[in-house]
């Protein structure tokens, strides 16, 4: 037969109140860290990532199409 303790009951609860409010600043502060690492990145006028790749994907085109050019014009010659 099992009895209940009301102390250890009470230190249960307050355990698990401790551990919801630690989770929940956690996530509070990953949030507000996120939100000043924008905000700084905005300041900074840094490129994004997806805008990167496509520049990159353009000069790979280009340079393709350049020594195409250069090959066609060494051919004429």
């Amino acid at each position: 037969m099992q009895t209940q303790n009301p102390f250890l009951d009470e230190m249960a609860k307050l355990t698990t109140a401790a551990m919801g409010m630690a989770q929940a600043a956690s996530e509070e502060a990953k949030a507000a860290f996120r939100a000043q690492a924008d905000r700084m990145a905005a300041e900074l006028d840094l490129v994004r990532r997806d805008e990167f790749d496509a520049l990159k994907a353009e000069i790979a085109a280009l340079r393709a199409e350049l020594a195409a050019l250069k090959g066609q014009g060494a051919a004429q010659d």
